[in-house]
């Protein structure tokens, strides 16, 4: 029972012996550390650690010399080609008064980071998204009545020259109604089936190809084991779109694309932890964002280029939002990254005898 318990933990725990080698790792403990845990158990802290902060394992020999908790914070984890931060968390457990097993507690203080830029991010879109509804409730109820009354003018005109203005109030009151509509976003929920993801990404490749010149290179990094998830293709394919687009822009259409999905475990967004999240990155290597526009990519009406109407990428994080997920970005002159977090929800055996 305590194994299930500790294996829907976000931190990272580890059980080691009298003799520092590890006897218990739990699920995050093999996210952290990028292995399995068949692969750890019986490994030394040596083996294991030898290439982080030294401070790790003289923390793990002092715990155990002098039999009391230990507790360090931003420690360096060196694992595979990943260097990551932590705070470490060592606790003796005791029998007959004698210390016999180390519990070690390991929190990524990145990921920490993350959760907070997310739920920040997660509130300056409810905000905008509310904010940017009520202008354009605002502009169309008085547009409508602007449509209206060119048409009836419209009808009593006989005049070809006059009736030409007349047309011209009348489409751009249309084109402004477009305008209102796509600054309020989706106006459907989402219509969620079994799909795979690799079939949506498939999708936008071949639009985007087939949009841009020869000299656009869009490359695939696909993980073939993400199970199915639960979405509307077609919202997808819209968010995964936009982004897109973004990239070839910034590439001005000669650049390399790379479209990279994987597998993630307990992810938390916007304070909900998910067991199984389907991470797609698409990144490029244009001349990165602005720093000073980073913190501002998804709002409405917010872009970089002059002929831009920075929709784009409020409407992917809208319709990715009504898939419980999230969009971040980082970017840097030649690799810029727009990251998706999908959680993958469990397909009943009902809807897997519909969806067939």
């Amino acid at each position: 029972m305590y194994k299930r318990i500790l294996d829907h933990l976000t931190s990272a725990i580890l059980l080691f012996n009298s003799e520092l080698k590890l006897r218990y790792i739990n699920t995050a403990g093999e996210m952290l550390l990028a292995d399995s845990a068949h692969h750890l158990i019986n490994q030394s802290a040596h083996d294991l650690f030898k290439s982080s902060d030294p401070a790790l394992l003289l923390n793990l020999r002092q715990s155990l010399a002098m039999e009391e908790p230990l507790v360090e914070r931003m420690l360096t984890l060196n694992r595979m080609t990943q260097s990551l931060t932590v705070n470490l968390s060592v606790t003796p457990l005791l029998k007959n008064e004698k210390v016999t097993e180390l519990l070690m507690e390991l929190q990524q203080v990145d990921t920490q980071i993350r959760i907070s830029k997310e739920e920040r991010l997660l509130t300056q879109q409810n905000t905008a998204r509310l904010l940017v509804r009520g202008l354009a409730h605002e502009i169309k109820n008085p547009l409508g009545g602007l449509r209206g009354a060119a048409q009836l003018l419209d009808m009593e005109l006989d005049d070809p020259e006059l009736k030409e203005y007349t047309q011209i109030i009348i489409a751009e009151s249309d084109r402004l109604q477009g305008l209102m509509d796509k600054m309020l976003g989706p106006n459907k929920l989402p219509n969620k089936k079994s799909i795979n993801i690799h079939e949506v990404l498939e999708r936008v490749r071949q639009l985007v190809q087939a949009e841009a010149s020869r000299n656009l290179i869009i490359k695939c990094d696909y993980d073939p084991s993400i199970p199915s998830l639960q979405g509307d293709k077609d919202q997808l394919i819209q968010a995964i779109l936009n982004i897109t687009r973004n990239a070839v822009q910034a590439t001005e259409g000669k650049g390399q694309i790379i479209f990279k999905s994987r597998i993630h475990r307990n992810i938390t967004i916007g304070r909900k932890t998910y067991r199984l999240t389907v991470k797609i990155d698409i990144i490029d290597n244009g001349p990165g964002i602005d720093v000073d526009m980073m913190n501002q990519i998804f709002y409405p009406m917010i872009t970089g280029r002059a002929e831009g109407t920075g929709l784009g990428l409020s409407i992917a994080q809208s319709l990715i939002n009504q898939h419980n997920g999230i969009i971040e970005c980082t970017s840097e002159p030649g690799n810029t990254v727009f990251s998706l977090f999908i959680p993958i929800e469990p397909i009943t055996l009902k809807e897997e005898s519909t969806n067939e």
